[in-house]
């Protein structure tokens, strides 16, 4: 965020002076800094006048706020934290709940709300979201009269339906007769800078004058500044890779690497079933097609933040904005750039327009709908910024002190007579070698965990890459001598090239570190096999290890395997349990509130 001169109380020559300064600071000085100033307030500033009446600030001081959210990557979860400290740091009372803990029947007597959410698959809300959604979309939903809130809605635009969970909640809340405090804000992948304008416009509704201000209550000293960095996503630490090796053999029609990543002196800690962000670089043969198809100058500076901050053309092409992905929102801008009607067309059909964005990048764009009338700075001015990639971990830290592990499977195919390569998949397979460095940081995943209970059983679902959180459970689980019952079912194309990591579930299963493992090879029969099928066979001791209190995870693809995965599971509770398929459907819910159905899809 940049200060202006026309809110705040500095002149031009300052503002931009702390501007200067502030895009050089980590978390932690800037922790300091606000810490610093804040112990040192009353000394420096001068008295004002009181200009709040009372009235208003005891109600707004004893106003209870409510805090929801729904997240399947932690983002909304780790703002939803963040903002609930800085509500309780001003003196006001606040509730934070994830949206499938909060008790609904209790919406109506909510004063404050605030709600963040991402928005999951083709518009679908995350899966700890479910209930509320299901709730308030449903006939037993109250009136919300007296009801203010507001919400922050996380997406990706690159998908057609962006940021539609919190459109949707965001309606519906109206609809009940709820009224906002702050409209919606709905942000993209690089979500912080809205995210905090939303909060400033929340913040300044709910009123400056608050409880713990005006109680004179002391004011914590500042935090000591460490010598050590702290790194996080905007802050990644530059990691070395250790080992990259292909998990598959010869003659597999796939290629899945295995990384491990040096950690020494980051400082950064992670569970299983957390990921790891990557900020891949773009492929610079395609920056550098790009670069002379539109007859740029690849060393001209160009800036890469609001900040001002500059780097050479082909550079920020490389490391800074996103090329291999097209939306409707940046085809809307480039539409502004060229007088070539037919891009202006294509925009105004959604089937032309979903047909054309799949498997295309902005090469293809430059290529289709020229002549542009933009110059570089204009043109990358649209382009928004190259989006991490979540990886699950597939080691835990207790057995690897200092190293993470990966499991990534190389995208490659063939679109529109051009060869294709994921972003990061292709520069985790092709351009990094041993003693690289990839640029990391933690994020955090409270929704895929091992029970509380640590001898809990657990059943582990996954295909492909989606075996990599297990691994990270066995390996903990065997090092920390826990000897809670687990099953494994796993899925890929064929026994002899593709048993990601085979050894090692063998050597778990020999140790009893694993109890069972079910395998399904869908092309070594001519009869495809996949997960669910396995599933279904082993139904009735699937069901009994449910109702004995086991915990189900499934990891991989979301529109697929686990669409039928959950699809299996509603079978085995009706047939099993003989229940309706609205009882089995409650039924997986209930297991989901009660953490015991975890899903990490993609």
């Amino acid at each position: 965020m940049q200060f202006q001169v026309m809110n705040s109380p500095f002149s031009k020559e300052q503002a931009d002076l702390l501007n200067k300064l502030l895009v050089t600071l980590n978390e932690q000085q800037k922790i300091w800094l606000s810490g610093y100033l804040s112990a040192g307030q009353a000394a420096v500033l001068p008295a004002q006048e009181e200009t709040t009446d009372a009235g208003v600030a005891d109600q707004i001081s004893t106003r209870h706020i409510t805090i929801l959210y729904g997240s399947h990557t932690g983002n909304c979860q780790s703002l939803a934290e963040e903002y609930t400290e800085k509500l309780k740091g001003k003196g006001f009372t606040v509730q934070l709940s994830s949206m499938d803990d909060f008790k609904t029947k209790a919406l109506k007597k909510v004063e404050d709300l605030l709600i963040l959410t991402s928005t999951h698959g083709d518009g679908d809300p995350p899966d700890n979201a479910l209930s509320f959604y299901d709730f308030i979309h449903s006939k037993r939903a109250p009136e919300l009269d007296g009801v203010r809130y507001s919400v922050l809605a996380l997406g990706d635009s690159s998908y057609e339906f962006f940021c539609q969970t919190g459109k949707e909640i965001d309606a519906r809340l109206e609809e009940l007769g709820a009224e906002r405090i702050y409209g919606r804000v709905d942000c993209d992948l690089d979500f912080e800078e809205p995210a905090e304008e939303w909060w400033e416009g929340v913040w300044e509704q709910l009123g400056s004058s608050t409880a713990k201000e005006n109680s004179g209550d002391p004011i914590a000293p500042p935090l000591p500044i460490s010598d050590k960095p702290i790194y996080s996503k905007s802050h990644p630490f530059q990691a070395e890779v250790l080992e990259n090796i292909n998990l598959n053999g010869r003659g597999s029609n796939k290629e899945t690497r295995h990384l491990e990543i040096d950690l020494e002196g980051s400082q950064l800690t992670y569970e299983p079933g957390d990921s790891l962000g990557i900020y891949p670089q773009n492929e610079e043969t395609l920056v550098d097609e790009l670069i002379d198809e539109m007859g740029w100058d690849p060393e001209l500076s160009v800036p890469v933040t609001k900040q001002g901050e500059v780097r050479a053309l082909r550079e920020a092409l490389t490391s800074h904005f996103e090329i291999t992905v097209l939306s409707k929102p940046l085809l809307e801008k480039l539409s502004t750039l060229t007088s070539n009607q037919k891009l202006t067309e294509l925009l105004e059909s959604r089937e032309r327009l979903n047909e054309y964005v799949h498997g295309r990048d902005l090469l293809d764009v430059v290529r289709d709908y020229g002549p542009w009338e933009a110059d570089e700075k204009q043109f990358i001015s649209v382009l928004r910024k190259i989006p991490f990639r979540l990886y699950s971990i597939a080691s835990s830290l207790n057995a690897n002190p200092d190293e993470v592990h990966l499991t990534i499977g190389a995208l490659r195919y063939d679109a529109h007579g051009r060869k294709r390569t994921g972003v990061c998949s292709g520069q985790c397979a092709e351009r990094t070698d041993q003693g690289d460095q990839l640029a990391v940081f933690v994020q955090k995943n409270q929704n895929f965990k091992l029970p509380e209970n640590k001898e809990a059983p657990i059943i582990m679902i996954g295909a492909g890459t989606g075996i990599a959180p297990y691994r990270s459970f066995l390996e903990d689980r065997e090092e920390q001598e826990i000897h809670g019952k687990s099953w494994l079912f796993f899925g890929e194309q064929h026994f002899v090239s593709d048993f990601l990591y085979q050894v090692e579930w063998q050597k778990w299963l020999k140790e009893d570190v694993l109890s069972r493992m079910d395998v399904a090879f869908s092309r070594d029969s001519s009869e495809k096999v996949y997960v669910q099928h396995k599933m279904y066979e082993r139904r009735k001791e699937l069901y009994e290890w449910i109702e004995d209190g086991a915990y189900i995870y499934v990891c991989g693809d979301e529109k697929y395997m686990a669409k039928d995965v959950q699809d299996t599971l509603l079978e085995i509770f009706k047939n099993e349990g003989g229940l309706s398929m609205e009882e089995a459907e409650a039924y997986l819910a209930e297991l989901r509130q009660q953490k015991r159905y975890q899903r990490d899809v993609y």
